[in-house]
């Protein structure tokens, strides 16, 4: 079913050359975008406290989920598709494994984050940008449809693990959240 649902996804490259470059964007800049949106929470109008904590937990979902994927990858090496003959590589290859996808850890993390911390507008906001995110890895031939999956399963535990143990109200917390 994995490989099935990678090659139907795959296989849209070549339909349509503006989807095609679309899609090596977003693989390629749709991460950084959504750093750099969540960095501009930081200023944002809301209760600004709690808006500065959920822009703090994100980033602390995002460096911990990849810190874990790092840890998964010594012990599960799985090569990616394009090697396997299950995928057409449409960017650049990597040297790394591909089971879990680190954009997907990334990009569904800060979207966690936010869900968790009670921002549902705009985790509807970052969860459309992180399944484009997703899709674009399997569409370029980078991933398998479980790798992604693999990766959303990370950055859930993951968010809901810093939105439990960040230290709301906390010398640290009140620190952090008054810079600037």
């Amino acid at each position: 079913m994995d490989v099935i649902i990678t090659q139907l996804i795959n296989n849209l490259i070549g339909q349509n050359n503006v989807a095609d470059q679309v899609f090596i964007l977003i693989t390629k800049f749709g991460v950084p975008l959504m750093v750099l949106a969540v960095f501009v929470q930081w200023w944002g109008k809301r209760p600004r406290e709690e808006l500065r904590q959920t822009t703090i937990i994100a980033g602390l979902t995002f460096l911990f989920g990849l810190l874990i994927a790092q840890v998964i990858l010594l012990f599960i090496h799985r090569i990616r598709p394009y090697d396997a003959g299950v995928s057409h590589l449409i960017i650049d290859k990597t040297i790394d494994w591909s089971f879990p996808s680190d954009h997907a850890i990334a990009s569904l993390s800060i979207a966690f984050a936010f869900l968790l911390t009670g921002y549902r507008k705009h985790a509807l906001v970052f969860f459309c940008a992180g399944a484009l995110v997703c899709f674009s890895r399997i569409f370029v031939g980078m991933h398998y449809a479980s790798d992604i999956l693999g990766g959303a399963g990370v950055a859930l535990v993951t968010a809901y693990l810093v939105n439990t143990f960040y230290p709301r109200g906390s010398k640290l917390d009140l620190w952090l959240v008054s810079w600037f």
